[in-house]
């Protein structure tokens, strides 16, 4: 930190203030993706005024350093001028920068990320030693969790799949440098997991519909037991609604029935007392012991038996 402001210092006491600040930032650049972006829109946005000059290495030196990249040079440097963050790009960069390099495009400022960067050439530990001696190092940061090694890992990872996706979509096998049997064993095991595919997705809708069905008649259980419940609630309700009811009405007319006997007997009972009253009440002056006649009951019996035989016996007569 104290060497970039007295850096700042020194530049700004030596250079024309309305002269923009020039930033360099270098790289490789293979498959150019959002991580790049934002590392050079850091380096952009390092000074108020700033020109930022982006240095890409060509195929012949990354291929020797680092290694085959996915994307050849002309892509690459194309990929850098299309970055609105970019203001000049600067082909067939060194490896390792030097003073002359620096004074040759009037460099103020390298920006790079802090971690240590080994030389592959052999000139030294960091390529980016110098700069940071020189105190002319602006820090970035890097953007976690996107490299292009991540990226070019992806596509190893799944190597099959791609290469059955560049097939179907017309690449011949030889463009590919795949063999006549491993194409052929590949497309039998893309059909053999389309086949996995479409039975898994069959198994989870026929689950979903067996969930629906069982949710359904839990939810019907439910509902006939409420119906039910409340069918049985009402029925017995009713049941003693209409025992109430019955009751009512026998006990209505058994007192009905009881106050009509009481009546009767009430009235039969004044009757009879009248009668006895009749019969066993009377004057006493008026009853006469000569005027009372007795009847034996054998012989009334006797002369009626007689008097119809002899009614009988005319009647014979007679015809």
């Amino acid at each position: 930190m104290n060497n970039d402001s007295s850096a700042t210092s020194n530049a700004n006491d030596n250079r024309d203030p309305d002269r923009p600040v020039r930033v360099y930032a270098d790289g490789i650049y293979d498959l150019f993706h959002f991580g790049h972006a934002r590392s050079l829109e850091q380096a952009k946005k390092s000074f108020p005024n700033t020109y930022l000059l982006v240095g890409c290495c060509n195929d012949e030196i990354t291929h020797k350093f680092k290694g085959k990249t996915v994307m050849n040079e002309a892509e690459r440097y194309e990929s850098l001028r299309h970055c609105k963050w970019v203001d000049e790009v600067i082909p067939d960069a060194p490896w390792v920068i030097n003073q002359e390099f620096l004074d040759k495009h009037k460099i103020d400022y390298v920006a790079h990320d802090s971690l240590p960067y080994a030389d592959a050439s052999g000139a030294g530990n960091d390529v980016y030693e110098f700069v940071k001696a020189a105190g002319k190092f602006k820090e970035t940061k890097r953007t976690e969790g996107i490299s292009t090694s991540d990226i070019i890992m992806r596509i190893v990872k799944d190597y099959n799949l791609y290469v059955m996706r560049n097939l179907d979509r017309g690449y011949s096998r030889k463009e590919l440098g795949v063999s006549y049997v491993k194409e052929k064993r590949l497309r039998v095991n893309m059909r053999l997991k389309k086949l996995q595919e479409k039975v898994k997705e069959h198994q989870e809708k026929v689950g979903e519909k067996i969930q629906t069905v069982a949710m359904h008649r839990n939810e019907w259980v439910e509902n006939a037991d409420r119906w039910v419940a409340g069918f049985l609630e009402m029925f017995e309700e009713g049941c003693h609604k209409m025992g109430t009811a019955i009751r009512d009405r026998i006990q209505e007319r058994l007192r009905g029935q009881q106050s009509g006997n009481f009546k009767y007997l009430l009235q039969n009972g004044n009757g009879d007392e009248d009668d006895e009253d009749e019969e066993y009440y009377y004057d006493d002056d008026d009853y006469d012991d000569d005027e009372e006649e007795y009847y034996d009951d054998e012989d009334y019996y006797d002369e009626k038996d007689e008097k119809n035989e002899k009614e009988k016996k005319a009647e014979r007569e007679k015809k």
